[in-house]
């Protein structure tokens, strides 16, 4: 957990920016706030769009800095808040709003055959450098009678709100499995996500080919080779689709 600042006041004043009222909520709570943290159950209504308006001011001064003439080019007139609204009620969405709502209906059939999602596409930022991640997820569970199911577009909605964060793509898939988990407690679940990476074909070695893949196995899936082998090949059947 991060120190607390014995300097704040335990009530943020309400004359302080968005940002700091924020975190000195964060603060006093001894909660992380890390870039691919959710703390949506910090922020206060109306604070979302105070938020916006802050990070419009602070882009006005990079693209300043940047020595771009935003007061007179109209290439970049309202850039800074069409760029503050990206990163806070899109891009980095995920860290500013609670989780969906996943409904979940009991597993009556008593279903314990696998399942396969996906590929589900994902968006995500690298938090090194906020170039994007672009790429393709899959999802394997296997029920049991005590399982939750939930409807498919579900998975694709705690997908885009955990890679709706800066972060790098190791601790994304790990976070989602973890939702995924304490949503349906399955007797095993897997995944694996091959993304491009932007800081690598955008910048830096300017390699367009390169993905990378990682994968997350849970339960049976990390104890039974002969399910995980079945896995992975209805993937590569998937994709030669």
């Amino acid at each position: 957990m991060p120190p607390v600042d014995p300097t704040l006041p335990t009530t943020p004043h309400p004359t302080f920016p968005v940002s700091q009222r924020i975190r000195q909520r964060l603060q006093a709570a001894q909660q992380r706030f890390h870039a691919n943290d959710n703390i949506a159950a910090f922020i206060e209504p109306g604070e979302i769009e105070e938020l916006v308006d802050e990070v419009e001011g602070k882009f006005q001064d990079v693209l300043r800095s940047l020595v771009i003439d935003i007061d007179h080019d109209h290439n970049t007139d309202a850039t800074a808040r069409r760029v503050a609204r990206m990163y806070v009620q899109e891009v980095f969405q995920g860290r500013y709003v609670p989780a969906p709502v996943v409904t979940e209906f009991p597993n009556v059939e008593r279903l314990n055959e696998m399942i396969l999602v996906g590929p589900i596409t994902v968006r995500s930022a690298c938090s090194h450098h906020l170039c994007p991640i672009m790429g393709q997820l899959w999802i394997g569970i296997l029920p049991n009678e005590y399982t939750n199911v939930i409807g498919l577009s579900k998975y694709a909605r705690l997908a885009q709100w955990v890679m709706s964060r800066p972060q790098i793509q190791e601790e994304a898939v790990v976070q989602l499995a973890d939702q995924i988990m304490q949503s349906t407690r399955p007797d095993g679940l897997a995944l694996v996500m091959q993304a491009t990476h932007y800081c690598m074909s955008w910048r830096g070695i300017k390699d367009e080919n390169s993905k990378m893949v990682n994968s997350v196995m849970r339960g049976s899936f990390l104890q039974d080779a002969n399910l995980r082998r079945e896995f992975l090949a209805l993937i590569a059947q998937a994709t030669d689709r």
